[in-house]
């Protein structure tokens, strides 16, 4: 039977953090099948979709990952997971919804929300903050995949997403 995981890792940015995991992976024939792997901060940090066989594939990851975390000063997070490819809905297509603005609370709420609101599901997400060069203004900047039912207009959530991008004074566009 195939098992299915969710792992989530973090530890100090260094060498050999991926290299540490995905030993972990190999060594328990588990296969990596998705992930998302990054630096926030000091930190990198790891979201990884895994499959592998056996009933006490669960246990061995976890002995394996734990060990890890104790020699490696990482922190992991496996979490295994009931899946079902999803069905393929009509929707009316990905776009791409970009956000920039000096950085304030609550941008990433308002879009959001408004994308709950109106049933746009949000497939991936990634944001960030820099200080300007010219003027050390923190800037906040976020992209968006979302995937829009065909009960939304395209030329409707545009309108919706301008009337936010004036109440959040940042830049908004759908593309």
């Amino acid at each position: 039977m195939e098992n299915k995981f969710i792992l989530t890792a973090f530890g100090k940015n260094r060498p050999g953090i991926v290299a540490g995991i995905s030993q972990v992976i190999f060594e328990n024939g588990c296969n990596l099948e998705d992930s998302n792997m990054g630096r926030l901060a000091d930190e990198f940090t790891l979201i990884l979709l895994l499959s592998g066989q056996g009933d006490d594939l669960a246990q061995k990851l976890s002995r394996d990952l734990k060990r890890l975390e104790m020699e490696k000063d990482v922190f992991v997070f496996l979490r295994p997971l009931d899946y079902h490819v999803p069905e393929t809905l009509q929707t009316g297509g990905f776009h791409t919804i970009t956000v920039e603005g000096i950085d304030h609370a609550g941008i990433v709420y308002s879009v959001s929300r408004l994308l709950t609101r109106l049933n746009v599901n949000i497939e991936t997400l990634k944001s960030q903050k820099k200080n300007s060069p010219n003027s050390g203004t923190a800037v906040f900047s976020m992209e968006i995949q979302v995937d829009i039912p065909d009960s939304i207009s395209v030329t409707d959530l545009d309108n919706d997403l301008d009337n936010l991008a004036n109440e959040l004074n940042v830049d908004i566009h759908l593309t």
